[in-house]
């Protein structure tokens, strides 16, 4: 049998009074009604921190809320959104844990802007504590002159360590390699 997997990628909707949450809901439940064995992965905003948009997704049947943290606490005003920050994004993965606890919890982290191992370990105690269940690690690459540069091209080697320390701390799944996106291999 055929495993079929659909991601639904989604920004902020600030037009909306949910940020879009009820839409992106109505999507999901439609998916499932016309192909009840897709296994839907959706990439959600943070929703500003409305826990309730964030409840409404988690608990529209879809199969895997993401929801990417993208560096270690320390980066976070340097590479994100003044709008976005770590402990909102944690705040996110576990209420939408919360809300459904069957679905599988997922977060990504670009490396290579200048985050140390300790910050790394620190940010995986973090999400298995939070019950995050799936982490994927790529290597980050400046896609504009005006974006950060790469302070560091991180080995294939060092990404095996993070795959294989992230099976150890206990994460279902775990994605990590230079070529690494969100949804590397989502149908895993």
């Amino acid at each position: 049998s055929t495993v079929c997997e659909e991601a639904v990628v989604s920004t902020q909707s600030t037009g909306i009074s949910d940020g879009g949450a009820s839409h992106l809901a109505e999507c999901v439940k439609e998916l499932k009604i016309q192909v009840p064995e897709l296994l839907v992965e959706v990439l959600s905003p943070d929703f500003r921190g409305d826990l309730d948009a964030v409840d409404c997704l988690a608990s529209s049947g879809l199969d895997v809320f993401a929801h990417n943290l993208e560096t270690v606490n320390r980066l976070q005003a340097f590479v994100r959104d003044p709008r976005a920050n770590y402990k909102q994004s944690m705040e996110v993965l576990i209420k939408a844990k919360e809300s459904s606890p069957s679905v599988l919890t997922k977060t990504s982290l670009m490396l290579g802007l200048g985050e140390t191992d300790e910050e790394i370990v620190q940010t995986m105690e973090d999400l298995r504590r939070n019950s995050v269940d799936v982490v994927t690690f790529g290597q980050y690459m400046q896609p504009t002159k005006r974006h950060l540069k790469v302070k560091e091209y991180v080995t294939p080697e060092k990404f095996k360590h993070w795959e294989e320390l992230g099976m150890e701390m206990g994460f279902a799944y775990v994605a990590s390699g230079p070529l690494v996106r969100s949804s590397y291999k989502a149908g895993e």
